[in-house]
C-alpha cells in the first residue's frame, strides 16, 4: 500500500508531518508512505524543509491520497498548471483533505453533492462553492474524507489506516503515539469519531 501526503510549499506542518508520523506506525514491507510536492525541497510556513519523495504525478498513482492544507492552498487550487498534475480519481483511491486542502478536492470536482469539513478560514470558500460545510472535526462519504483543524491530521491517519489495513492496526498506531496516561481515552475518542465512516 502507498499513502502519499499532497505538501505545498508553506504547508501546515501539522497537517503533513502528524499523518506522516502516524502512518509509518504501520510496519508492514507494503506499506509506503510519501510526500508528495510539485517541488523537490517544500518550506512550511514556520520554515521547516522537507525533501519531497515522489511528484504529483506519482502521488496520483498511490492508493491513497492526504491533501494537507498551507498559506498558499488557494493559489495552488487556480493555478491549472499544478492541478494538471493530480489525477487522483476517488473511485480507484482513498481521497483525504485537511482544512484549506479541501479547495483542490473541489476544484477538482470531486466534492460535487458531497458534505465536508474545514476550518474556519476555508469555510465561506467552500460555502459560496456551494458545499455544505460540517461543524465536526472529520466526516468522510465513499471513499472522500474531509477534516477541520490542525490535529485532526490524527483523524486522516487512522481512517486511512482502518480503510487500507484495519481498525486494530489503526487503534495500535494512535495507541503508540497518544500521551501516557491517556492512551485508552485518546484512542477511543478517535475511532468514535471515524467509525462511523469505516
Amino acid at each position: 500500500m502507498h499513502i502519499a501526503i499532497i505538501t505545498f510549499e508553506e504547508y501546515n506542518e501539522l497537517d503533513s508531518i502528524i499523518a506522516f508520523g502516524i502512518l509509518n506506525r504501520v510496519k508492514k514491507p507494503d506499506w509506503q508512505v510519501s510526500i508528495a510536492s510539485n517541488q523537490h525541497y517544500v518550506r512550511s510556513m514556520n520554515g521547516l524543509v522537507v525533501e519531497a519523495h515522489i511528484s504529483l504525478t506519482q502521488a496520483s498513482k498511490a492508493d491513497a491520497v492526504i491533501i494537507g492544507s498551507g498559506m498558499k492552498t488557494r493559489a495552488i487550487a487556480n493555478d491549472d498548471r499544478i492541478m494538471r498534475q493530480l489525477q487522483i480519481n476517488s473511485d480507484k483511491q482513498l481521497l483525504a483533505s485537511q482544512c484549506s486542502g479541501v479547495l483542490l478536492l473541489s476544484k477538482l470536482g470531486l466534492l460535487k453533492n458531497k458534505k465536508a469539513c474545514t476550518d474556519i478560514t476555508t469555510k465561506p470558500w467552500m460555502e459560496e462553492d456551494g458545499i455544505t460545510i460540517l461543524d465536526q472535526p472529520f466526516y468522510a462519504e465513499g471513499n472522500i474524507a474531509t477534516s477541520g483543524g490542525c490535529l485532526s491530521s490524527v483523524y486522516l491517519a487512522a481512517w486511512v489506516i482502518a480503510r487500507l489495513e484495519n481498525i486494530q492496526a489503526a487503534k495500535n498506531a494512535l495507541h503508540y503515539v497518544a500521551p501516557i496516561h491517556e492512551k485508552e481515552e485518546y484512542v477511543e475518542r478517535t475511532i468514535k469519531n471515524i467509525m462511523p465512516f469505516i
